[in-house]
């Protein structure tokens, strides 16, 4: 877990700036039917005609790996520390000497009770949650 060497700040504009740049990939004719408009997610066309697979002008851009961001802010929280998925206690005390590189993100598929001793550990522990209201 290496620190990085940009600012919160800095690191904050980046992930703003990317995102802005960033389309939003929907699935090929999501606005034409209404089982597809809940859909609204990339599936990559398949047809021997379909305009977006052929990359045409005007039509919606598809998925290409030159959309990635740069290495050093990809998968960072927006607080620009790294989120580290937590699933008990055992995976807090694993993080508590990162807590500075870190912020915890409790699972979702914890319980009531054990999310209530895991956010007053993290608390004692001086660790930052994403999600421990």
């Amino acid at each position: 877990m290496s620190i990085n060497k940009l600012s919160k700040d800095k690191i904050y504009k980046l992930k703003q700036k990317y995102n802005s740049k960033m389309p939003d990939f929907l699935r090929y004719d999501w606005d034409k039917y209404f089982k597809l408009e809940r859909q609204e997610k990339w599936r990559k066309t398949r047809g021997i005609d379909n305009k977006t697979r052929l990359k045409l002008k005007g039509f919606p851009p598809p998925v290409d790996p030159g959309y990635r961001k740069p290495k050093i802010i990809r998968y960072l929280h927006p607080s620009g520390l790294k989120p580290v998925i937590i699933n008990n206690m055992k995976d807090l005390e694993n993080i508590a000497k990162f807590k500075d590189q870190v912020i915890g993100i409790i699972s979702s598929n914890v319980g009531f009770k054990k999310r209530l001793e895991i956010i007053k550990k993290a608390i004692e522990m001086g660790i930052k949650l994403a999600n421990g209201e």
